[in-house]
């Protein structure tokens, strides 16, 4: 019969690590409070699922490949309208669109913070247990071209099936040809009620011909992305030029 010796060794064979490191001090608090098996035992687990939880943000926040410091914490909210602000901050609370695989469309000139507020929103939707992936649109596309020309593009957006939300920023930046953007219509096709899509753009959808060089795949991939989405237009005076005026003044 083991005795209290072993637990430790006994917990580590059972791959319960934070169990065995916090044993100790554990058993030492429940003998000092009176505590019960299922008290002492009930803390044990909870410092179990806490480290856990560590292990899996952290794992899940470096495969989202998300730039550090970009959350809604960091983002100065008040440059925006506040309707605007209320449905972003919603987004960002609620999972519900993000597991019925519908969209979320940004749109704004360069510079009003659309690349900041989607990345704010892949941190918090991470930390509420959901896997996000963040691609710039032309270094995604490019892994596309790459993967279809190996005769690999059904297994190349399979893997990306993974990701609950995949954010494609800066989509007007996609070369307009034929090989690039017939990629991007299958990425879009593919996650069509399947998996949800963030994306920003500063073109509004009347200016997508500059994307997709063939008017019907443009109309059929619009068709696709709104179905079931949230368009939301960024508007105002550009978030990186009033922060810089903000931190030049502060300096001076």
């Amino acid at each position: 019969m083991a005795d209290a010796a072993t637990l430790p060794l006994l917990l580590r064979q059972l791959r319960l690590a934070s169990m065995a490191r916090h044993v100790d001090d554990v058993r030492e608090q429940a003998t000092q409070q009176g505590w019960g098996l299922e008290q002492t035992l009930a803390t044990l687990c909870e410092h179990e699922l806490a480290e856990r939880e560590r292990r899996r943000l952290e794992r899940h926040l470096k495969e989202a490949r998300l730039p550090p410091g970009k959350t809604l914490a960091s983002f100065d909210c008040e440059v925006l309208d506040k309707a605007v602000r209320s449905r972003l901050t919603a987004l960002a609370t609620d999972t519900t669109w993000v597991t019925q695989a519908h969209n979320l469309l940004l749109f704004g000139p360069s510079g009003v913070g659309k690349s900041h507020m989607a990345a704010a929103i892949g941190h918090a939707l991470i930390e509420q247990g959901l896997r996000v992936r963040l691609y710039a649109a032309s270094t995604l596309v490019q892994e596309l071209q790459s993967a279809k020309q190996e005769l690999r593009l059904s297994e190349a957006l399979g893997k990306l099936d993974k990701y609950d939300l995949l954010v494609i920023d800066d989509i007007g930046y996609v070369k307009r040809s034929e090989a690039e953007t017939s990629v991007l219509f299958e990425l879009i096709a593919h996650r069509y009620e399947a998996g949800s899509l963030l994306i920003t753009a500063n073109q509004p959808f009347s200016a997508w011909d500059t994307i997709f060089p063939d008017d019907m795949m443009a109309v059929a991939a619009i068709d696709r992305l709104v179905h079931h989405a949230q368009v939301i237009e960024l508007g105002g005076e550009s978030y990186r030029k009033r922060h810089h005026t903000q931190t030049y003044q502060e300096g001076s």
